[in-house]
């Protein structure tokens, strides 16, 4: 980005749909202000709120809605074209893009599939979905192994797919879809395109599940349907969600913990050694790099005044709250950028949200996240990146926080699990 390309606080920064430099371009955005005026790809404009403590004071106003029907004037009045690559984000109706009592319902209806008892139960299927990758991992030839593609990607899609209760069949088309759907670079068409072929996949998902029924929460919400307790949009709408959430902020969470500990190794051995607790890493890395960068889009019911921050937003205006933004926030965190598990402060981050539309399925993905990185230094502890972490290329997304590939080296010898020492013969 060139000077002439950055804003004056008066007019709109143009956000860069392939975010080469996420963190500077909110560098300058702080510079701005609070709520700093965004212009989103297609001309859509938009108000970034990078104070953390603003941003949760928002999220838990009633006068923000998530309902682009009831309080988007832009929306109704054709001021959002209808090729714009993001409406997706904005169309769906489900519990992240709805307001009030409807919010409480659509959220009720896939609680039941978060909750205590049900992650406990997910813990098996974890563990041996992550040693399989781990095995697999170990029977490669020498060389490099990208720990994205073999190990962040498919580990989280891994256990959504075995809550959903999706066939096998579908889950490789699933991880192409989820991924081209949370990219910000594509045109309206192959944006238009992707969004189709996702309706289409989980309408295939609907119909396999009404004819092959199980234990899972997509079963469940077919049967709702059938019912009449939700639409058929309602219910293709949940379990996208279900998908998206589900997969992306585990993923990219996985991501950036393996690059963030790999390339500092002294704070790596301290995780390894004991002396401080994975918990610690995994909320160092969610404060750090806020594995979804940008949250899109909230609406301003009513004109709200802060006076802490002295910010009006104006009634109708559309808001995005920019996590990765608020993770290093410079009024709560001394050398934000920096990484330091050790942190006082590591848990004052929003990365799961916060609120009415805090993620259900956050513990999860802690579950996930604690197993996954215990495992993987258990099983590579001489493990290293293969190039530098500065080189890794980032994901073309400024709503999905990760990178292209993580190349990295094994140890030598991989040391073999002691439960699998248990089974070998003497």
């Amino acid at each position: 980005m060139t000077t002439q390309e950055l804003t004056t606080p008066r007019c709109p920064f143009r956000l860069d749909p392939l975010a080469p430099d996420l963190h500077g371009e909110n560098e300058h955005l702080r510079t701005m202000g609070p709520a700093a005026r965004i212009e989103l790809p297609g001309g859509v404009l938009a108000t970034s709120i990078t104070s953390q403590a603003l941003a949760k004071r928002l999220m838990m106003d009633d006068r923000v809605s998530k309902d682009p029907r009831r309080h988007w004037p832009a929306y109704n009045s054709g001021g959002v074209p209808a090729h714009w690559p993001f409406r997706i984000w904005v169309d769906i109706r489900n519990a992240l893009s709805t307001y009030g009592e409807d919010h409480a319902r659509l959220r009720q209806l896939i609680a039941p599939a978060f909750s205590p008892r049900r992650v406990r139960q997910l813990l098996p299927g974890i563990e041996s979905i992550v040693d399989s990758r781990l095995n697999d991992m170990a029977t490669r030839a020498e060389g490099t192994v990208d720990l994205r593609k073999d190990f962040a990607w498919p580990i989280p899609l891994q256990v959504v797919n075995l809550m959903l209760g999706i066939p096998e069949d579908l889950e490789e088309t699933f991880r192409h879809l989820v991924g081209a759907n949370m990219s910000t670079h594509h045109s309206p068409e192959q944006a238009a395109a992707n969004g189709k072929a996702y309706y289409e996949l989980l309408d295939s998902l609907v119909e396999t599940k009404r004819r092959s029924p199980g234990d899972d929460i997509t079963t469940h919400l077919v049967r709702l349907h059938d019912q009449g307790g939700v639409s058929r949009k309602e219910l293709v709408d949940s379990l996208m969600l279900l998908v998206g959430a589900g997969h992306e902020t585990t993923m990219n969470a996985l991501d950036q913990a393996c690059v963030s500990l790999l390339s500092h190794p002294a704070q790596l051995a301290l995780v390894q050694s004991g002396q401080v607790s994975w918990d610690a890493a995994i909320d160092e890395t969610l404060r750090h790099q806020s594995p979804v960068a940008n949250i899109l889009l909230r609406f301003a019911v009513e004109t709200i005044h802060d006076a802490e921050t002295a910010t009006t937003i104006e009634q109708g205006e559309a808001i995005v709250i920019n996590l990765a933004a608020a993770g290093r926030d410079p009024l709560l965190h001394h050398q934000p950028a920096d990484f330091d598990i050790t942190r006082a402060a590591r848990r004052q981050h929003i990365a799961f949200g916060h609120g009415p539309h805090y993620c259900l399925g956050a513990e999860l993905a802690r579950l996930e996240l604690r197993t996954s990185l215990e495992r993987l230094f258990r099983r590579f502890p001489s493990m290293t990146l293969a190039v530098p972490a500065a080189d890794l290329e980032p994901q073309p997304s400024f709503i999905s926080n990760g990178h292209q590939a993580i190349p990295v080296l094994r140890a030598r010898k991989i040391p073999v699990p002691l439960h699998r020492r248990a089974e070998q013969p003497a």
